[in-house]
């Protein structure tokens, strides 16, 4: 997995995030930022970059934990929110829907009951 290609899309997501708030929302904050980050990463590509396909609820959720965990952590981080975000998705997010871990290329075999 990317972790640097996670974080130039998210720096990219960011600057188009800031032009959409300044432009469609006249300069209000966007409290649906994670919803409008997610589909856009999804759309971008993230998916590919993790891997595997990924819903934007996915992403929404994980950007959501991340920014909380971002903001509280003690002492504060040296690197972007971009650079620290992209590794927590690749930590995240690399895991199958089912929660199973499964590195990027790796197929599981379907679990199906013993007759």
């Amino acid at each position: 997995m990317d972790t640097e290609a996670i974080s130039n899309l998210l720096a990219t997501t960011e600057q188009a995030h800031g032009v959409f708030e300044s432009t469609e929302l006249n300069g209000v904050y966007d409290r649906e930022w994670t919803r409008w980050y997610a589909a856009y990463a999804v759309d971008h590509g993230i998916g590919e970059l993790v891997g595997h396909a990924v819903t934007a609820d996915q992403v929404a959720r994980v950007l959501a934990s991340t920014f909380v965990e971002f903001r509280n952590t003690e002492p504060k981080p040296t690197e972007s929110w971009a650079a620290w975000t992209a590794r927590r998705i690749t930590e995240e997010l690399w895991r199958r829907p089912s929660g199973a871990f499964s590195p990027p290329g790796c197929r599981q075999a379907a679990l199906r009951p013993r007759m």
